[in-house]
């Protein structure tokens, strides 16, 4: 989930043919590669995640922006789940593009996505960064309030309702502008992207989301973080509403390279919220 980039200019929209459908990116910089992934719901892209984020990254990387199927840049790979196509998405566009070893960024959603392909390939990624997008709340109710708000607007999308979903993403209420808004609703509504969102967070998905969580023939995937033998860091906003900050215990606790940094007055969105000390943060991280 994110808010919009700033107003820098935009790299061009490059596209990649897989037998999936075409994927589509921006990139930036030179060095190793570092792939960045956005995270879901209304009006989300890579480029309103990362875009402001993009200049700190590029002087020392080649960072690839990745817009994932279904979102309403690249084409939608038609998976039952978008998250399984996020996945395939990464796998493809490291392979289309010939890279081997990466350093990801994954926000929300893409931290999760980010974690499953670190687990299926640890041989390809040599860093692991998550915003949120990572563990299971171990005190707060689930779902959290902001995937509350969002299952509201896939059911019944007005603009107050997708008002009331931004408010519930951000501390600093400020963030909310009428551009922001403008933006995310123009895309949101498009009936193709509004299906994929309702995959994801209408009623019914997160009915089958809270079964599968009580069925006790299936692992759930936060079991398997023990195995997760990258370097890894894991950012959190104290006061996310949409991801409560409680489910940064169990990674910090099983994660054997794992390290946890929680920024103080910030929401779900903490490249945007915290956007400089994220940076320094991630930054210092990865140049180890």
């Amino acid at each position: 989930m994110s808010a919009s980039a700033d107003s820098r200019a935009v790299p061009e929209l490059r596209e990649l043919s897989t037998e999936h459908g075409v994927l589509r990116y921006r990139e930036s910089g030179d060095g190793l590669p570092l792939v960045m992934l956005h995270g879901s719901g209304p009006g989300v892209t890579g480029w309103r995640n990362f875009g402001a984020n993009v200049p700190a990254f590029a002087g020392d990387y080649r960072t690839i922006v990745l817009e994932f199927p279904g979102f309403g840049v690249s084409d939608d790979f038609g998976a039952v789940h978008p998250m399984l196509s996020a996945v395939t998405a990464v796998r493809a566009l490291l392979d289309g593009l010939g890279l081997g070893r990466v350093r990801l960024v994954g926000n929300s959603m893409g931290g999760f996505v980010a974690t499953e392909f670190a687990l299926a390939a640890p041989e390809r990624v040599e860093r692991l960064v998550t915003v949120g997008g990572i563990g299971t709340p171990l005190f707060s109710t689930q779902p959290g309030e902001g995937i509350v708000r969002l299952s509201e607007f896939v059911e019944n999308p007005t603009r107050a309702a997708l008002i009331a979903w931004l408010r519930s993403m951000v501390f600093d209420q400020k963030l909310v502008t009428e551009e922001l808004i403008e933006d995310r609703w123009r895309q949101a509504t498009d009936p193709a992207t509004l299906e994929n969102s309702r995959r994801m967070y209408s009623a019914a998905a997160l009915a089958r989301m809270a079964a599968g969580a009580r069925d006790a023939t299936v692992t759930p995937s936060w079991a398997a973080l023990g195995r997760l033998d990258v370097p890894t860091l894991v950012t959190w906003g104290r006061d996310d509403r949409v991801s409560p900050v409680d489910m940064a215990l169990l990674p910090m606790r099983v994660l054997p390279r794992g390290e946890v940094h929680i920024f103080p007055d910030c929401g779900h969105w903490v490249m945007i919220e915290q956007k400089d000390a994220w940076e320094a943060v991630v930054l210092a991280f990865l140049r180890r």
